[in-house]
């Protein structure tokens, strides 16, 4: 009897735990693909600002991009990319990135997570 189901929850249990510990790690991640449009807005809107601890993950430059994606599709309720976090929160994908600067709320929750340099 083979034991790649149980290696497959592990492998992914791991993952988890990574993603949840880069998000924790950040004041500013981003979980990004070089050729997706909306990743380029919202880390053109990021980098409007002087962020101290931002830190831009480009899942089709890995192996195991794929199942980063799948993982954040399950913890944010969306599949696609950017996913964006400020201080540990998902702020949602380009779009929504850019109405948040447009409202100026993107602001303000940069300096709620004290993300920003002085």
């Amino acid at each position: 009897m083979s034991s790649t189901g149980s290696d497959d929850k592990n492998n992914t249990d791991d993952l988890n735990t990574k993603i949840k510990q880069l998000i924790q790690d950040h004041k500013v991640i981003v979980f990004s693909k070089t050729y997706c449009p909306y990743c380029t807005k919202a880390k053109k809107v990021l980098g409007k600002y002087k962020i101290k601890d931002y830190k831009v993950i480009e899942l089709d430059d890995m192996s195991d991009g794929d199942k980063y994606q799948d993982i954040l599709g399950e913890m944010t309720n969306a599949s696609t990319v950017p996913r964006v976090f400020i201080n540990g929160e998902c702020i949602g994908g380009g779009d929504d990135t850019e109405r948040l600067e447009k409202k100026g709320e993107l602001e303000k929750k940069l300096k709620q997570a004290d993300a920003l340099e002085n």
